[in-house]
């Protein structure tokens, strides 16, 4: 349908935006430009000086854990009961190779070295076999041979610390433990060792984790500034957005820090949450500078006078800060779904993200406004109305309006063959399979893991509330048939509990291990038995999300809903963005399942594929995602909504919005494609599956969706864009959102 030559009114004839309060807010920031920007900066070194300096004696990065998400169900269940009656030891192992253990006197040594260990406070107990008065030929230390034998010179150490104490005393223990292990391997010529703990993975994802932050925002914000130079033409306005997000960060930092005090926050989350506030920072800070020089070039040549500048903030921060506060609010329900869930972890991202979110939006309406005020004298120069009705993105929107039914049916095809691996994904919790295979630790346990099978955790493990210890071995026997069943032992556990330990063939997450799980959950022998592990944990874990996920898509999409009708009147348009949004994220995570899961772009993107996506992944995708997506369809919506309420029609609107946000849009998108490939090129392999699902998301919602299926969709649905019932149409004129 072609676009009809509706005259756009002109600037000069539009009435004046009324004094609403962000027009009233923008006013102020022009005015008091200076005191803004040094009260932004005062925050911000505050917030780095705290959450990354230490200045409290502890830095956010000290804070963190590490582990398999948890949700109530039997696995915790069983997980309490096992740690009531017998409470989890820290344990710090020493691996030995190329030991001469055919010597006796360097044996000797090594034994007495070992022994001064156990004697060390806080140490509960050493397991070596070293100290075996039977000798290396003691069928109970084959465990710790590996493969069962000396003749491989290979073995290994493990030694149990009590817990319940301080961590000054803690760590004062390991770091002799650690002396004492070092002595064991000197005393044994020509060996070497290395030593792991669980202490050691978490230091080990977290010191990651930083380094990845730190190697990110060190691609990212200068790839990004040099963006933005050249999408600007000038390094005071690309300056701005950088400097804004910068602010961010720091304030998504702190905010990590104070919820870590309430919350046990994952490692990961630091990266996601800053990834998020890095992302949108820039994005709302393109959006303000553009606006404000766009309302800068209103006025006439040269060098613009205070009140000008102090006029284009206020128009800026009424009009492209009233998208960015839709935009935010948008994010901001996404991300308030995930408070519904029951895992902590996911409660903790949905806060984190959701305060990130709002420092980012006031930033955008309060600093960058400032900041261009500041700077408006260089902003001036190239302010020759930088955006015109006519270029590349209004020709384009005439081309989708001449052929909308090809260009709809050409994106969903397209659409639904990206989306189409999530129809095979497989989810699974990785521990150090977080790190790459190069990481010390994560080889430590994968040696650990294939030299010594007997010191695995069991895969699967029952608890069995009964003291009748035959009972419980007769009634788990028949599941040692199970596909991938190895070795089956049954324990007591106290003296009302029985513990039986399943060890499974393949990764702890393998479908063997699953379908045993599922088996057991439904046995039935007359007491009360419970299923643990990392299997039954990844079970319990989807459960959770699949019983939270009805009531968190009810939230976003009412809120989202709601605020989009709100804005625009209309009720079409928001069900439409919604479908899109769904659509686009869809083939998303079929592009992370391809990479990720299938092993595609393994070399690449430096990562050893575990045949799975993490579980957490496919949800964060779904809420952080949706949030990048409305971003962009609020950034088009908005301006289509301006021009057609100062009396476009629908395909001039579409036209007129397309051109003049297109090219934000591209360039928001490339630099925050930018932002989160910085991430892809970090260590950890959930934040590499987060960032290509972003840097995805927002590639395909910037192309396929928003420059094609977007005008498309409007132009054959034309003026029933805008329709809405009639008791909702006069709630929105009287309480809709305008400019």
């Amino acid at each position: 349908m072609p676009a009809h030559p509706v005259p756009e009114p002109s600037r000069a004839t539009r009435p004046a935006a009324p004094p609403t309060l962000l027009a009233r807010l923008g006013r102020s920031t022009g005015r008091h430009p200076l005191w803004w920007v040094l009260a932004w900066v005062v925050a911000a070194l505050v917030s780095f000086a705290v959450a990354v300096g230490g200045v409290t004696g502890e830095s956010l990065f000290d804070r963190l854990t590490s582990g398999e998400p948890r949700v109530p169900g039997q696995s915790q269940t069983a997980r309490e009961v096992i740690q009531q009656v017998e409470p989890s030891l820290d344990t710090v192992m020493l691996q030995v190779d190329g030991a001469p253990l055919g010597d006796p006197r360097a044996l000797e040594a090594a034994a007495v070295a070992t022994g001064r260990i156990t004697q060390l406070a806080g140490v509960v107990r050493v397991r070596s076999p070293l100290l075996s008065p039977q000798g290396l030929d003691d069928p109970a230390v084959r465990p710790l041979l590996a493969g069962g034998s000396p003749d491989r010179g290979r073995f290994v150490t493990i030694v149990d610390l009590a817990g319940g104490r301080a961590d000054s005393e803690l760590a004062a223990t390991r770091t002799s433990v650690e002396a004492g292990l070092a002595t064991v391997v000197e005393a044994l010529p020509g060996a070497t060792g290395s030593v792991g703990s669980y202490h050691h993975v978490i230091k080990a994802i977290t010191g990651t984790i930083e380094s990845d932050l730190v190697r990110g925002e060190g691609i990212a914000l200068p790839l990004t500034f040099l963006v933005m130079v050249l999408v600007f033409g000038g390094f005071i306005a690309a300056g701005m957005p950088i400097s804004g997000a910068v602010v961010s960060i720091g304030g998504a930092l702190l905010s990590l820090f104070a919820f870590s005090h309430a919350l046990d926050l994952d490692a990961t989350v630091v990266n996601i949450v800053t990834l998020l506030g890095l992302g949108l920072s820039i994005d709302y800070g393109l959006l303000t500078v553009s606006r404000f020089r766009e309302e800068l070039s209103v006025g006439p040549g040269g060098t613009p006078t205070r009140e000008q500048a102090v006029v284009a903030a206020e128009r800026t921060v009424a009009t492209a800060g009233r998208t960015v506060l839709f935009s935010g609010v948008t994010v901001a329900i996404a991300l308030a779904g995930l408070l519904i869930f029951e895992a902590e972890i996911m409660r903790a991202i949905g806060l984190a993200g959701v305060s990130v979110v709002l420092v980012a939006m006031v930033v955008a309406v309060t600093l960058v406004p400032a900041l261009a005020v500041l700077g408006s004298g260089r902003l001036s120069r190239r302010a020759s109305r930088s955006v015109e009705d006519t270029g590349a993105f209004s020709r384009l929107a005439a081309s989708v309006q001449r052929r909308p039914f090809v260009v709809i049916v050409g994106g969903l095809v397209a659409l639904a063959a990206l989306a189409s691996p999530t129809l095979d994904m497989r989810l699974t919790a990785s521990g150090t399979e977080l790190l790459p295979v190069s990481a010390p630790q994560r080889a430590f346990f994968d040696t650990l893991r294939s030299d010594y099978p007997a010191l695995a955790a069991p895969e699967v493990t029952v608890v069995a509330r009964t003291s009748d210890t035959a009972a419980v071995r007769t009634a788990l026997e028949p599941f040692e048939a199970a596909p991938g069943v190895t070795d089956l032992t049954v324990r007591p556990l106290g003296g009302e509990h029985q513990l039986a330990a399943f060890q499974v063939e393949g990764p702890p997450t393998s479908n063997e291990a699953q379908d045993l799980v599922t088996a057991l959950s439904q046995l039935r022998p007359g007491f009360e038995t419970w299923v643990t592990g990392q299997a039954s944990g990844q079970i319990d874990f989807l459960d959770s999300m699949a019983r939270g996920a009805p009531w968190a898509i009810g939230l976003v999409v009412l809120g989202t809903f709601v605020l989009l009708f709100l804005m625009t009147g209309s009720v079409v348009i928001p069900l439409k963005a919604l479908l899109l949004n769904v659509i686009s994220l869809g083939a998303a995570l079929g592009v992370v399942v391809w990479v990720f899961q299938h092993g595609n772009l393994e070399g690449l993107l430096r990562f050893t594929s575990v045949g799975a996506v993490e579980s957490m992944v496919p949800f964060l995708v779904l809420a952080f995602g949706f949030g990048l997506s409305m971003d962009y369809e609020l950034f088009l919506l908005s301006r289509i909504v301006e021009e057609h309420e100062a009396g476009a029609d629908n395909d001039r609107a579409v036209a007129l919005g397309l051109q003049r946000t297109g090219r934000i849009i591209t360039s928001a998108a490339l630099l925050i494609i930018i932002v989160f490939a910085g991430f892809i090129a970090g260590d950890i392999l959930i934040i590499k599956e987060m960032g290509t699902a972003l840097v995805a998301a927002v590639l395909i919602d910037a192309t396929i969706v928003r420059m094609l299926l977007v005008p498309a969709t409007m132009t054959v649905l034309g003026r029933w864009n805008w329709w809405a019932p009639g008791p909702l149409r006069r709630l929105h004129t009287r309480y809709g959102l305008r400019h």
